[in-house]
């Protein structure tokens, strides 16, 4: 579509941005451009001699963002252990206490009821 200057529209009468021969130009330029960013000729090397107290405070907050994370991880850790252990637990001693009220109670033997 080729802008014109004669239409009433602004985007019509050819103040429509840019032309169709600038787009390809304009677009493989500005790819043109980030491959050579990206390529390893235009990179620079990272050098641990110039980095001093800048780097050790990176690497201690680094650390220390590591280490809170273990707070809510220890947390579910122990809950889950807590619950399936309990789980575990619960069952073995109901199964106890069911076996103890039989003992108590001899067979055959049943309370007399009560008349008012």
């Amino acid at each position: 579509m080729k802008c014109s200057n004669k239409a009433s529209n602004p985007l019509e009468r050819g103040e429509c941005g840019m032309t169709n021969g600038k787009k390809p130009w304009l677009a493989g330029l500005v790819v043109c451009f980030i491959i050579m960013i990206a390529s390893p000729a235009f990179a620079r090397s990272v050098s641990l001699k110039d980095a001093g107290v800048t780097l050790w405070i990176f690497i201690i907050i680094g650390a220390v963002i590591v280490l809170l994370q273990l707070i809510p991880a220890a947390i579910l850790f122990f809950s889950f252990i807590g619950t399936s252990s309990s789980m575990v637990f619960k069952r073995k001693k109901e199964t106890q206490e069911m076996a103890t009220e039989e003992k108590a109670a001899p067979h055959g033997m049943e309370p007399a009821p009560v008349e008012k």
